[in-house]
């Protein structure tokens, strides 16, 4: 009996333990994490990298010598030339051919080792377009998160509030039980109860669209629930000094967009040696073993044996091929397309390093000045809070109206609201700032 109960009760803990673990709130991080694990566009990119390694080394294949072997079967009939005599006949013959061959190119104008310089580019432009799909994804699923906690933040003010007029109310209609208070006084908590109300509804409105937005970044089923810790609102802010020319010396090199513009640059450069290469002569090496099986069929004697003739017939060559291009109207062209591929990759290059200057300043900026903006609407929060308080008394001792009241509590509603957006945008640009400065987007679990 005791077994019974003990086993019972350990599969209670285990069962609590397990619905504990799955209502935990996401971080941020682990939001950012599930989100890249499960991207279809980084999967992609990983299979995409995977066929530019593959290219990779068919180009460095291309270095060696190509080895092929031949065999072919022919039956010749009505006139044709008799192998052993050289003359001709009017047989029919079987001729059983066997040839092993090898060639290299000697020089083809540089378009091997420039096709082979084009995949080893591609190829690390394949793993670095990996890290930088990464990088959007995780970039997407933070913004997606910081609305969510924003707006989950939002809800929590709305229903203070709300809670706030409902206490308000009932002690109101108190007071007009009591002939304290009229009923316009009422009334107009009434009225500010129902907009409260309204209010709270419309926030758990936009917190719904906010979440389904992020479930979709994260790839998350939207049926299954999805609790988000809001823990952003706590982080204290700090003012730091930052070299944003430094900064954007380590981007410029490291950032994964930057880097798939540099990519573009020399890969457009190396089509463009490929295709200046073709106007050259090419020069290639063969060698090779042949030899031969003949039977004619039309003749009664007996041939020679197989193993004779592969013996007797087999004959080595060695050669050359030197192959002039004297015109091809397409050279040419595709030579000044890509004269110009060249330059448009360039200015993509420019232009990227440009925008990520100004991102960079844009965001050392911004994250200093909500550094300002949070201090001082923390100030006036405060200034806000002891307003309405002051205002509460009055109006408990029919010194202020309804209205007034009113005005002050949405006074410092908006206060708060806008204090807690400031706190997510902070957040939102350090992480930026950080992402900038090398660090990693998604922060490693303690």
């Amino acid at each position: 009996m005791m077994k019974l109960v003990y086993t019972t009760f350990l599969l209670f803990i285990i069962s609590v333990g397990s619905v504990s673990a799955q209502e935990m709130p996401w971080t941020i991080d682990q939001c950012m994490r599930y989100a890249v694990e499960r991207s279809t566009t980084v999967q992609k990119k990983v299979l995409e990298a995977s066929s530019n390694n593959s290219d990779y080394h068919v180009a460095m294949a291309s270095f060696f010598p190509k080895i092929n072997a031949e065999i072919s079967g022919q039956y010749n009939w009505g006139r044709n030339i008799d192998p052993e005599t050289n003359t001709y006949n009017t047989v029919t013959t079987f001729n059983n051919y066997y040839n092993v061959y090898t060639s290299v190119y000697l020089f083809e104008g540089g378009q091997i080792i420039n096709q082979f310089k084009q995949a080893k580019v591609s190829r690390m432009q394949g793993y670095n377009n990996i890290q930088k799909a990464q990088d959007d994804k995780a970039l997407e699923v933070m913004q997606a998160f910081i609305d969510v906690a924003y707006y989950k933040g939002c809800i929590k003010l709305a229903n203070d509030k709300l809670n706030d007029s409902k206490l308000l109310l009932k002690k109101t209609a108190r007071q007009e039980e009591l002939g304290i208070k009229g009923r316009p006084d009422v009334a107009q908590i009434k009225a500010q109860l129902a907009e409260d109300d309204y209010n709270l509804t419309h926030q758990q409105n936009l917190y719904n669209t906010a979440l389904l937005t992020l479930k979709s970044a994260m790839n998350y089923p939207s049926s299954d629930s999805l609790a988000v810790d809001a823990a952003l609102q706590q982080i204290i802010p700090s003012y730091r000094i930052e070299n944003t020319d430094e900064i954007y010396q380590y981007a410029s090199q490291k950032n994964p967009n930057v880097l798939d513009a540099a990519y573009n640059v020399q890969k457009a450069q190396y089509q463009y040696n490929i295709e200046k290469g073709r106007l050259l002569p090419t020069l290639s090496l063969a060698a090779g073993v042949a030899t031969n099986y003949y039977k004619n069929l039309s003749n009664s004697g007996t041939a020679l044996p197989f193993h004779s003739q592969f013996k007797n017939n087999r004959g080595e060559y060695i050669g050359m091929v030197l192959s002039i291009p004297i015109f091809n109207g397409t050279t040419h062209s595709s030579i000044k397309k890509s004269r110009n591929s060249i330059q448009i990759a360039q200015l993509d290059n420019e232009e990227i390093k440009r925008k990520l200057r100004t991102d960079i300043e844009q965001a050392v900026m911004d994250r200093n000045g909500y550094v300002k903006e949070i201090a001082q609407m923390e100030n006036k929060v405060d200034a806000d809070s002891l307003a309405y308080f002051v205002a509460h008394r009055k109006f408990e001792e029919g010194m202020l109206s309804a209205i007034d009241l009113h005005t002050s509590s949405i006074t410092l509603l908006q206060s708060r609201i806008t204090l807690l957006q400031k706190r997510m945008l902070y957040a939102l640009k350090d992480r930026l700032v950080d992402y900038y400065k090398g660090l990693s987007l998604i922060k490693e679990t303690k």
